[in-house]
């Protein structure tokens, strides 16, 4: 019997590979369509992408393909699609076709882990929303970050950045993020990080090779930059060790808010690109937590949250700060899903 896919999984890759290209990612882009053209030679993966049970794209199956293939190209088992990635051939298909063939259940146990990227890029994003907050508000910072993964985005504190014109962060840092910045300049507000921890559900150590390797090939094989700030941020997260726990975002999250915060002390949520993995119910339960809290909050003791997630319909990424007691909700700006560029609204 021929096994139909079900139409919104059909391909898939092909699909994504067009969102790739737009993100400035043309390698990766043809890379999944020969993914998509070759996939009837790795019958365990093409299997597993037909009969996925949630929406292909929110679940980010294309780049869990991709950072497969990438992982596969680092270590070298296969030589000819190492070479592919090297530049030193083009052809897609026949180094694609190969490497899915010989490792099929290697490429198929890879996608059934959430991708874990730690964007580091992010932080720019993340830090000019504090600065707002800091303005707002003028308190010491708390943060709680929930998908945390390897914590690399709970020590943006260490980084330096470039916004808009605008100078922040540590000048000396090995981490240096300058996206493109669009639109006024941010507001200026150094501020102090009191604590910084998170949760995850497999939290990734940056002291672990296998794991530093795993984060370096979910990052686009033609963005250099990209890896190079990553493998920036994993050195420094050796010296400053995030705290990461192991755990559900929701149970987490409501134990650390019920916990009451220092007086004189601005409490912080922060998620990115987190959001499309959870079930409706689980955000539900985390806007309604967040909402709990934030009904308590006072000019002393404020709450804010910031989001760094794609649209309901996928159309945008928006940076948005939602601050307490007050409720008020703010779209500071939309964003590149990887932090290159930032359009401000302020």
């Amino acid at each position: 019997m021929t096994f139909m896919a079900p139409i919104e999984q059909r391909g898939a890759l092909e699909d994504q590979a067009r969102v790739a290209r737009a993100l400035g990612s043309p390698f990766v882009a043809e890379v999944l369509r020969a993914g998509q053209r070759q996939l009837g030679r790795a019958p365990r993966t093409a299997r597993l992408i037909q009969t996925w049970p949630r929406d292909a794209s929110a679940s980010a199956l294309a780049m869990r393909f991709n950072a497969a293939l990438h992982a596969l190209a680092r270590n070298g088992s296969s030589p000819r699609l190492s070479a592919l990635y090297c530049r030193q051939h083009d052809d897609y298909d026949g180094a694609v076709g190969a490497v899915l063939a010989a490792e099929d259940d290697f490429v198929a146990e890879w996608m059934r882990s959430v991708p874990q990227t730690n964007e580091v890029g992010r932080a720019a994003a993340i830090f000019a929303a504090l600065m707002v907050a800091q303005d707002r508000f003028g308190l010491p910072l708390e943060l709680l970050e929930i998908g945390a993964s390897g914590g690399l985005n709970l020590n943006l504190a260490h980084y330096a950045y470039e916004l808009g014109g605008v100078a922040a962060g540590q000048p000396d840092s090995p981490v240096r993020i300058a996206p493109t910045w669009r639109g006024p300049s941010p507001v200026c507000a150094a501020f102090d990080v009191v604590a910084a921890r998170g949760v995850d559900l497999a939290p990734l150590d940056p002291h672990d090779a296998a794991t530093r390797e795993r984060l370096l090939a979910h990052v686009w094989a033609d963005q250099p930059a990209r890896a190079a700030r990553l493998d920036a941020a994993l050195m420094l997260a050796q010296a400053h060790p995030p705290m990461v726990e192991q755990g559900d975002a929701a149970p987490w999250l409501a134990r650390e808010l019920a916990t009451p915060q220092a007086r004189g002390c601005c409490r912080v949520v922060i998620h990115s690109m987190v959001l499309q993995y959870l079930a409706a119910t689980d955000r539900a339960a985390i806007d309604d937590i967040i909402a709990d809290a934030g009904a308590v909050a006072t000019a002393e003791r404020p709450l804010a949250r910031i989001g760094f997630e794609w649209t309901a319909a996928r159309d945008e990424v928006q940076l948005v700060l939602t601050c307490w007691p007050s409720g008020i909700a703010r779209l500071l700006a939309t964003c590149h899903a990887y932090g290159d560029w930032i359009s401000w609204a302020g």
